[in-house]
């Protein structure tokens, strides 16, 4: 089925789509364009990932685009961001080192929604390129961290399935905010 990539836009929690485990995809031209279109459609919200249930397609893929600052680089070992934005398309993890560590996150599809989440310092990741060729990186800090992030949406998880107790008690007004603007109670 041809997805037509314009009319892609950002789902907000509640919708079902955002709990639903997305499936394998193909290579194809139309995948590449919706790689695209996520993109831009998370570099305009200010985001540094965005995975396919959070436009509504039920896929194996997602983007991330976490550049290099002060505290960042894609030139250590590991990278702990990536120099340009990249789509992955079927990705799995291989491998998680470290304890896992609490840090403060957010979510595009859950706005004014940010709580503590523990996630390993490092992982390594294989996926397909939108060239189809099947790589493996391993990457820490930020990086990581968003790659996590976005796995857990491919598998129906949001962040507030992960949260602190104390955080996920100070996000519920903000929930509820977002369930009444879905039109649910």
């Amino acid at each position: 089925m041809e997805i037509d990539p314009a009319q892609l836009r950002i789902e907000l929690y509640p919708a079902d789509i955002l709990r639903k485990r997305a499936d394998e995809v193909d290579v194809t031209p139309n995948v590449r364009a919706v790689g695209q279109r996520m993109l831009d459609l998370m570099a305009g919200a200010d985001g540094i990932g965005l995975a396919a249930p959070q436009v509504g397609l039920p896929w194996r893929m997602f983007v991330a685009h976490v550049p290099p600052d002060e505290e960042r680089s894609a030139a250590t070992d590991p990278p702990s961001a990536n120099d340009a934005p990249e789509v992955y398309i079927n990705p799995v993890f291989d491998a998680f080192e470290g304890t896992p560590e609490p840090l403060s996150e957010g979510c595009l599809s859950l706005p004014g929604v940010t709580g503590d989440v523990q996630r390993p310092p490092i992982v390594t990741m294989s996926w397909t390129t939108t060239d189809n060729q099947r790589v493996s990186r391993r990457a820490g800090g930020l990086l990581a961290r968003c790659w996590q992030h976005e796995m857990d949406h491919l598998d129906g998880v949001l962040i507030i399935d992960k949260m602190s107790d104390g955080s996920l008690r100070k996000a519920r007004s903000a929930l509820r905010n977002l369930s009444r603007q879905a039109g649910l109670r």
